[in-house]
């Protein structure tokens, strides 16, 4: 039986990242970086594809466990029968090496441990070549790839494992290092815990640090923050969608995608979050990803890059990994970066006015793919998509594509204004009206009264949440509140949103999933901004109530088995708590800022 998702927390060192279980073991962790091949894998398939467990000997193990204050060092407490000990993991930022850092320190009385290493490389399928060492450890090869594991304690191999006993008592410790290097280079030097251990700490109190007060929300957005940082890919300033690959939608079935990439449509939402907590630092390198990841022909503009810009995601499908309880198959890759998104232009143009108006200065690329890609999408927005949810089904006229491609002209038009050009203001204003009247006129609904998915649809979106939060239409507009109405009643699912009823929309796939929390979070923004605060307020409060014991989200809930769903941690669920903590204890929050 897989471990529960949320029973995961998150170590990471701002390049890759690895989940801990609460039981002690590593089951997730790629390396060098966030989409690299996994060399523990046992996630998506059996302890055979990867794992390294650190845990008490026997059973009647109480368990608990919490980040260290406003950190990503995890310190996981084990009670048993004859003693306390405590399990710190973390990985410190690189300084030559890349390494993963496991303490346990004895409490009280004494505690028996025992300790597995199990390393397959290459997605959980390749057996490394592994050697002891002299002064004890072991260094495993397989083609480019190097993992050296140092420790004290004396290990062994059993079948394709390395194992290991030991017992810690009170005021002992037993560490344990395992160093990523490419196999064709020299063996690092070691790294030593007393010091990199105070500067991992140092540097995430740093940054937590910046953090302002939100309400009594503070310590859950300190929380997100961290995740978000821990998300981000330091050498360019990518942030991922998640640290994962095919945790499914729903237990058993085939919703199951790759998402350590870093998605368009994050851009804008991203930006506010750090803007308004004062993260000009991150928001601006998160900038300077997004535009040269975009640079090159309009046309060949994708929903989504690799961590430093890279274009080919080829999807791919691994036969070895049963996936995470039996959902197959696992995916590497994703070929929704091949998929036509009109949304991810307005996106983009967004993200540039929004970036002026919190503060960053112009960059100079701005204005040349202002150029480049307005005439392109003046041609293109007519045509169907596949949307904001990346169906792998028919094409359609999606109503929030259609509003995006309206968004993008919008802030071409204040941008232009802003910059004394009164003539382009002019032309992208012309068809920015065009768009407008005509999505009023073919994707609202007189019968339902509100507007609906996609042009001739009768079906609802969460998506359409938001035309006010854009400024499509202001947030008092009668169709606009009847359109939030309309998707409380018809997308609620004990509390919270799905994105759409997939038993009614033929997406290109079986039904069913669970609810998408970054939509719930916009349900918060909708409420607050239709005059519902008390409602918004304890929508939030039920949001809230779902994180995991050390705060984390995944990109969905069940409501029925009460368990998350989707790949973990999930950025585009924290950026969603950030902002509508912000939007519920600020005069003015980002969705304020973004729909004015």
């Amino acid at each position: 039986m897989s471990v529960p998702i949320e029973d995961y927390a998150l170590i990471g060192d701002c390049e890759t990242a690895a989940l801990v279980s609460k039981n002690g073991s590593i089951d997730w962790l790629c390396f060098p970086r966030f989409d690299s091949p996994a060399c523990f894998a046992a996630l998506l398939g059996t302890e055979d594809n990867g794992f390294w467990s650190l845990s008490p000997s026997g059973d009647n193990v109480r368990v608990t466990r919490r980040y260290r204050n406003d950190t990503l060092i995890l310190e996981t407490e084990f009670q048993t029968e004859t003693g306390t000990a405590v399990l710190i993991d973390f990985m410190p930022l690189r300084d030559g090496t890349s390494d993963l850092m496991r303490i346990v320190e004895g409490k009280s009385g004494t505690v028996a441990f025992d300790m597995e290493l199990n390393l397959r490389f290459d997605y959980g399928r390749t057996v490394p070549w592994v050697t002891h060492g002299e002064d004890g450890g072991i260094t495993a090869i397989a083609g480019p790839d190097r993992l050296t594991l140092n420790c004290a304690v004396p290990l062994e191999g059993r079948g394709l494992s390395t194992v290991g006993s030991f017992q810690v008592a009170a005021g002992e410790s037993q560490i344990f290092t395992l160093t990523w290097s490419p196999s064709h280079m020299p063996q690092p030097a070691q790294r030593q815990v007393e010091y990199a251990l105070p500067d991992t700490e140092e540097f995430w109190q740093s940054f937590a640090a910046k953090c302002p007060k939100v309400g009594r929300w503070t310590e859950q957005v300190k929380r997100s923050l961290i995740t978000l940082k821990a998300l981000t890919y330091m050498p360019t300033g990518g942030i991922v969608a998640a640290a994962t690959s095919s945790l499914p939608e729903k237990i058993g079935g085939p919703r199951n995608w790759d998402y350590r990439y870093c998605w368009l449509r994050d851009a804008t939402l991203t930006l506010l979050a750090l803007m308004k907590l004062g993260y000009y630092e991150e928001a601006s390198a998160w900038r300077k990803w997004l535009l040269r990841a975009v640079a090159g022909a309009p046309a060949q503009m994708q929903i989504m890059y690799g961590v430093a810009g890279e274009r080919n995601l080829l999807e791919w499908q691994v036969p070895w990994l049963s996936g995470y309880e039996g959902s197959t198959p696992v995916r590497i890759g994703n070929a929704a970066a091949e998929q036509v998104q009109l949304d991810v232009y307005g996106e983009v143009a967004d993200a540039i006015l929004q970036a002026r108006k919190g503060g960053l200065p112009p960059h100079h690329r701005e204005r040349e793919l202002a150029a480049a890609i307005l005439p392109f999408l003046e041609k293109i927005w007519v045509e169907p998509d596949e949307g904001i949810w990346e169906v792998r089904g028919q094409r359609q006229h999606f109503t929030y594509s259609k509003v995006m491609a309206w968004v993008a002209f919008d802030r071409a038009v204040q941008i232009a204004e802003a910059d004394g050009e009164p003539e382009a203001a002019a032309r992208w204003r012309t068809l920015a009206d065009h768009i407008h009247a005509e999505v009023c006129e073919k994707a609202f609904d007189p019968e339902l009264g509100c507007f609906v998915q996609a042009y001739g649809s009768k079906a609802l979106d969460a998506s359409l949440l938001h035309l006010g939060m854009v400024g499509f239409i202001p947030p008092d507009d009668p169709r606009y509140v009847a359109t939030v109405e309309a998707i409380e009643r018809k997308l609620l699912r004990d509390g919270l949103l799905l994105r759409y009823e997939t038993q009614e929309v033929d997406d290109g796939l079986p039904p069913g999933e669970g609810a998408f929390l970054a939509c719930s979070f916009w349900l918060v923004d909708a409420l607050g901004m239709i005059g519902r605060r008390d409602d918004a307020l304890r929508l939030f409060e039920r949001l809230l109530s779902i994180c995991n014991d050390v705060g984390l989200l995944a990109e969905e809930y069940d409501p029925a088995a009460r368990r998350m769903l989707g790949n973990f941690p999930q950025a585009f669920s924290h950026v969603g708590l950030i902002n509508s903590a912000l939007n519920l204890a600020r005069l003015e929050g980002p969705a304020d800022q973004r729909s004015a």
